[in-house]
C-alpha cells in the first residue's frame, strides 16, 4: 500500500482492480485486435461514480481528489490501457474541464449525463497542422446573432465515434491568444466525425477527425467569456499529465508481474529464467524504476490536491512525473519484451501490446520534448521542489 493513500483511496483501488480484472481483462486482447471500444465497460464505471470522480457532487460527481483520480488510472491501465485512455478523455478532459471552468448552467445541463454514463463525452484542441503548438490552431469562431458558427477540424480526437458531448477550442479574434471554449454537441447543425484512425497502440480507444462546417453552436455553450481559453487549459493541463502518467505505471506494473511469473516458469538451459542474473538483473531495475515513478507520480498528485494547479511546485513535480513514467512505461514495456524473446514479439503473448500503448503516453498529454522545455523554463526561474 502507498503512504499516499488513505483509507477511502485504498477503498477504490480494491474497487477499480476488481472491476478491471472483471470488465476489461477479459476483453483487452480481442478489442485490441478489432481496434474495438468498450463502451459497456465505460457504462458501468458510470454506475460505480468514476465517470465524475473529480466531479462537482451537486452535478452528479464524485468529488474525489487527484490522488483518486491518478489511482483509478493506473488500476484500469494495469488490465487495458486502451480503456483506460478513454476513460482519461472522458473524466478528465471532457468531465473535470466543465466541472471546474463551466458555468452552473452548462454544469447543471451536462454533468448529469457525463458522470452517469449517458453520455460520452471528449475535448478537441489538436489539429492536422497542430499538435504541441496548442496556440497554432486554425479553426475559427465567429458570432453570428444569438450563435457561434465554427469553422476546422480536429484531429486525434479520443473516443469521438462513440462522443456525445465535445469540449472544443477555437480562435475568435486575431492574435494566437485569442482562443475561446465551446461546448458541442454531436447533434449540431454543421458538425461531423470524420475518420477513425488506424493506430499502432492504444487501439481500443477509438481516435477521429472531426469537422466543423459552419456548425451551429448557441452562444449560451460559449464557456466564460471570449478568448478565456488559456485559463481553462492551465487549470486542466496539469491534471490532465499526472493521471495520464497512471496510466504508464498501470502498464510497467502489468509487465513486471506478467514477466516474473513467466521467467519462474520458462526455461532455457535446464533451468528457469528467473535463475539468470540478466533477467534478474532487468526485473530488479524494472522495479526500481516503477516505484520510483509512482512515488513521483503521487507526490505530483497530492501537490495538486494540496497547493492547486497553480503552484510552481505543483507544474514541476507533475511535469516531471509525466516525463519520468512515460519513460518507465515504454523502457519496462520493450525489457518485457526481451525477456520472453520470441514469445514477447508475437500477439500470443501480451506484452507487445503493452508495449505499444506504452509509447502514446510519451506522445499525448504533452510529448516528452515539450515536458522538458517547461522542466528547463522552470529552473530558468528558480523552481525547484524541496530547495
Amino acid at each position: 500500500m502507498s503512504l499516499f493513500f488513505d483509507e477511502t483511496h485504498k477503498t477504490l483501488q480494491e474497487t477499480v482492480r476488481r472491476f478491471a480484472d472483471q470488465e476489461l481483462r477479459p476483453r483487452a486482447a480481442e478489442l485490441d485486435e478489432e481496434q474495438g471500444f468498450n463502451l459497456e465497460a465505460m457504462k458501468k464505471l458510470g454506475e460505480l461514480g468514476l465517470l465524475g470522480v473529480t466531479a462537482d457532487p451537486n452535478h452528479g460527481g464524485s468529488g474525489m481528489d487527484a490522488v483518486a483520480a491518478t489511482l483509478a488510472m493506473e488500476e484500469l491501465g494495469a488490465a487495458c490501457a486502451s480503456t483506460a485512455l478513454s476513460y482519461l478523455a472522458h473524466s478528465i478532459l471532457a468531465v473535470n474541464n466543465l466541472s471546474v471552468n463551466g458555468s452552473e448552467e452548462q454544469k447543471a445541463k451536462y454533468l448529469p449525463k457525463l458522470c452517469s454514463g449517458e453520455w460520452i463525452g471528449s475535448m478537441a484542441i489538436s489539429e492536422p497542422g497542430s499538435g504541441s503548438d496548442a496556440f497554432g490552431l486554425k479553426t475559427e469562431a465567429k458570432k453570428k446573432g444569438d450563435k457561434y458558427i465554427l469553422n476546422g477540424t480536429k484531429m486525434w480526437i479520443t473516443n469521438a465515434s462513440h462522443s456525445d458531448f465535445f469540449w472544443v477550442y477555437a480562435k475568435t479574434g486575431p492574435t494566437k491568444k485569442d482562443i475561446s471554449t465551446f461546448i458541442v454537441e454531436k447533434s449540431f447543425p454543421g458538425f461531423s466525425v470524420s475518420r477513425k484512425l488506424d493506430k499502432f497502440g492504444m487501439r481500443a480507444s477509438p481516435t477521429c477527425e472531426l469537422v466543423f462546417e459552419n456548425c451551429e453552436v448557441p452562444e449560451e455553450n460559449l464557456v466564460g467569456s471570449e478568448g478565456g481559453s488559456i485559463a481553462h487549459m492551465n487549470h486542466n493541463l496539469l491534471i490532465e499529465r499526472v493521471t495520464i502518467s497512471g496510466i504508464s505505471l498501470g502498464i510497467a506494473r502489468e509487465c513486471i508481474k506478467y514477466c516474473t511469473a513467466y521467467a519462474k516458469d520458462r526455461k532455457q538451459f535446464e533451468k528457469p529464467l528467473m535463475d539468470f542474473q540478466m533477467i534478474q538483473k532487468m526485473l530488479a531495475d524494472a522495479t526500481a524504476e516503477y516505484l520510483s515513478a509512482r512515488s513521483l507520480t503521487y507526490e505530483a498528485a497530492v501537490a495538486i490536491d494540496r497547493l492547486g494547479v497553480e503552484s510552481q511546485e505543483a507544474l514541476m513535480l507533475g511535469t516531471s512525473a509525466k516525463l519520468f513514467a512515460a519513460q518507465v512505461g515504454t523502457k519496462v514495456a520493450l525489457d518485457a519484451i526481451q525477456i520472453l524473446g520470441g514469445y514477447g514479439y508475437t500477439k500470443e503473448y501480451p506484452v507487445e501490446r503493452y508495449m505499444r500503448d506504452a509509447k502514446l503516453m510519451e506522445i499525448g498529454a504533452g510529448t516528452n520534448e515539450v515536458m522538458r522545455i517547461i522542466l528547463a523554463r522552470l529552473l530558468m526561474k528558480d523552481v525547484f521542489p524541496g530547495i
